[in-house]
């Protein structure tokens, strides 16, 4: 499966398991595909419904994919930008990264909100309580050098064509609005922030949000899916087992590489939980006995990682 990615970059984003979920969708009809988190909109994107209702509270998202909508961003315009503002950065040595943040905090252009996107530190989204991005740049002053605008502009290219060829309304809102608009056809695919892990997004999440996203899903009687983590190797999400404990899961397994020693790879069961039973789904008291009885997480076939090999040279000293 080709993945297409979005331009906007975000950390959290769901790339990586965009084909795992993609799988878990492909047999379910529906007549509108929604998304009260839709964040950068890869799930989205590549599932690519024929009609979609995509929100979430961050408003320069929402922006950004109207403005490619009505065509007043296109691949060309976003070439131009970037070239201009990469040209800057390089000749101030990175210091009109700040330059642009200030302007972008003030009028909120959506140009700029990509640019920082994809100039900041490490890919982070995130704001301060007055909502501005604070984000601090990456520290590459030739960042925006022609190989990263080209893959850039064939980003929106992409996304601008399934854009185009689809029937797609982006909502700023909440997403206890959002639930409200769920009609009985409708599919809802939720991505909120991961609770209980260090959350760096628009708005924070809270125990009481993510109950009421569970009664919202759960009264409005169409098909969902969640993601979320079920553990990593320090703690389970409890939260998968009472909130959630009605629900089918399957879950995969997702590294975090640090370095190429087997001992810093970072593994998390990433999770799908659904109202209806998906590829290789078990019920909910089933995962608890299997973590109960210290057995395998894994409702699928573990993936193999090819880790760097370690070269050794011995030097022979002259007899």
């Amino acid at each position: 499966m080709k993945i297409f990615v979005p331009p906007i970059k975000s950390q959290g984003i769901k790339t990586k398991l965009t084909e795992w979920i993609s799988a878990n969708v492909e047999n379910i009809s529906y007549e509108r595909w929604v998304e009260p988190f839709m964040g950068t909109g890869v799930v989205a994107f590549n599932v690519r419904p024929k009609k979609a209702l995509l929100c979430d509270s961050n408003p320069h998202i929402i922006r950004f994919y109207n403005a490619i909508k009505k065509k007043e961003i296109t691949s060309g315009i976003v070439k131009r930008h970037l070239t201009e503002e990469g040209l800057k950065l390089l000749e101030s040595d990175g210091k009109y990264y700040y330059e642009v943040r200030t302007r972008f905090n003030l009028d909120g252009n959506p140009l700029d909100f990509l640019f920082l996107s994809r100039a900041c530190f490490n890919g982070m989204m995130r704001f301060n309580k007055k909502g501005g991005f604070n984000v601090p740049f990456c520290k590459k002053p030739n960042r925006f050098a022609q190989a990263l605008v080209t893959k850039i502009t064939n980003q929106v290219e992409n996304i601008s064509q399934i854009i185009e060829n689809g029937d797609y309304t982006f909502k700023h809102q909440d997403f206890k609005e959002t639930l409200k608009e769920i009609k009985p056809n409708d599919f809802v695919y939720s991505d909120p922030p991961y609770i209980g892990r260090h959350v760096d997004y628009f708005d924070s999440w809270t125990e009481e949000e993510e109950i009421i996203l569970n009664n919202g899903l759960n009264k409005s009687d169409v098909y969902f899916i969640l993601s979320t983590w079920l553990s990593n190797k320090y703690r389970t999400n409890e939260y998968v087992f009472s909130i959630w404990k009605s629900c089918f899961v399957t879950t995969k397994e997702h590294f975090y590489h640090v370095g190429g020693k087997e001992t810093n790879r970072n593994a998390v069961y990433e999770a799908l939980l659904s109202n209806i039973k998906l590829k290789n789904s078990i019920s909910n008291s089933e995962m608890a006995n299997r973590i109960l009885s210290n057995q395998s997480q894994l409702t699928s076939e573990p993936k193999e990682y090819n880790l760097p090999k370690q070269l050794t040279f011995v030097l022979n000293e002259p007899k």
